[in-house]
């Protein structure tokens, strides 16, 4: 029987998936707020996915016959779609991968690896997705690059010095979230782009967009990167699938070796149901972007002030504007984070927690402790996303719930707020 280990009241104990599960009674309504980690997919959005896995377009798009033309017919347009939504000068330029951690593998070590003859240095912010942080520190160091992180302020941005001192001729490659996705940080990206230009023109650009694509505008061109991933689940699209920018003339050497398809850096069958899928999620979120973005903040604000207004002993992390408009994350002082989750779940509401679930290791967020947290703010964390889909009666059953879940904790615990 398979037993998941967690954080009940303010001890580890240990749980059969089958004994957490009959913990939950039927919750009077259900909210889903754990978007950075996993999501539902849009109802449109499967309805446009599922005649690609049986009766549409299902051929190889390398093969020449009719199933083979449509699928490659398919990618064609979705390509072009994505070159218009990106701001891409050309299709050639979108690499579809099998979802944003491959993305930013390829991105990393494709582009070390392809510019390693011009240096070793490579730099990044301390706060990067572990896609970016555990590639740079646990396979492009030992290869002998020159990993640099760039420390951030007590709200995430990153410090323009530092990143002035940290690039030299040296330096072949620099990535850099445009949003951070645990504490919604709108980076200044433009700006970071620029100092690096006038430090070493030649130094690749990357940045993981995945938390800013169908967020806030996002043009590549302008920003001047050289390279950017996109994520189709955060976007309410299939998991498994996501998208790098590299832009024309960019060295970057492919990951893996196999059969070639239409993809340049990812060989392979492409996976056309899942791209028919991140392309109907990304129509979506385009087709009124500003309104959807608009809800978004609107229940981001309602739910984030509700909070801070009505629980004592709580603290925002990230900044309150150039903020996300979908994130939400508060530390919760005398509770822990995983318990807290549970507290949550038992009452239909599901968010994520500051304590790393790595491995389900209990460990505090870098992200946090990178932004001046202590161990025990880390750990009483939550992150909670909103999106398109939920409503306003979703953000009132979290703040009349949320209360009774925290205070129920604290009455447990030994530690005092504050």
């Amino acid at each position: 029987m398979y037993k998941y280990h967690g954080v009940i009241g303010f001890g580890v104990a240990m749980f059969s998936v089958e004994e957490l599960l009959k913990m939950h009674g039927e919750a009077e309504r259900e909210v889903y707020l754990d978007l950075e980690n996993s999501a539902p997919v849009a109802p449109e959005v499967l309805e446009a996915m599922l005649p690609y896995f049986s009766e549409k377009a299902y051929g190889n798009p390398s093969i020449t016959h009719k199933p083979g033309w449509m699928a490659y017919d398919v990618i064609q347009r979705a390509l072009e779609n994505f070159r218009r939504w990106l701001g891409a000068s050309r299709v050639e330029e979108i690499n579809f991968t099998p979802g944003e951690t491959e993305a930013n593998n390829l991105a990393l070590i494709g582009a070390a690896q392809g510019n390693k003859r011009k240096g070793r240095r490579i730099v990044i912010s301390a706060i990067e997705p572990l896609s970016i942080l555990h590639v740079a520190e646990h396979i492009l160091k030992p290869l002998g690059f020159d990993v640099v992180k760039i420390p951030v302020d007590e709200e995430g941005f990153i410090d323009l010095d530092s990143l002035d001192e940290a690039v030299n001729g040296e330096t072949i490659l620099v990535s850099l979230s445009a949003v951070n996705h645990e504490i919604g940080t709108i980076q200044p990206l433009r700006e970071a782009v620029e100092l690096v230009r006038d430090r070493n023109p030649e130094a690749v650009f990357h940045t993981d967009a995945s938390d800013a694509y169908g967020r806030i505008p996002l043009d590549v061109e302008r920003l001047g990167v050289d390279m950017a991933t996109v994520s189709s689940y955060k976007i309410l699209g299939p998991r498994g699938i996501a998208a790098l920018y590299v832009r024309e003339g960019v060295e970057v050497k492919r990951l893996l070796e196999g059969q070639l398809g239409t993809q340049r850096l990812w060989p392979g069958v492409e996976n056309v149901p899942l791209i028919v899928g991140f392309q109907k999620a990304s129509e979506l979120i385009f087709r009124d972007f500003d309104g959807k973005t608009s809800h978004m903040k609107h229940l981001r604000d309602q739910l984030m002030d509700g909070i801070l207004n009505s629980i004592s002993g709580t603290l925002l992390n990230g900044p309150r504007e150039e903020r996300a408009p979908d994130n939400v994350n508060i530390s919760f002082l005398g509770c822990e984070g995983e318990a807290l989750t549970i507290e949550l779940s038992l009452r239909g509401v599901y968010v994520s927690s500051g304590s790393a679930c790595t491995r389900r290791l209990l460990q505090p967020s870098h992200v946090l402790t990178a932004i001046g947290r202590r161990p025990e703010e880390a750990h009483g964390s939550i992150l909670m996303k909103v999106s398109w889909l939920h409503s306003d009666k979703d953000v009132d059953y979290v703040l009349r719930v949320l209360p009774e879940a925290v205070e129920r904790l604290r009455g447990l615990s030994p530690l005092k707020e504050g």
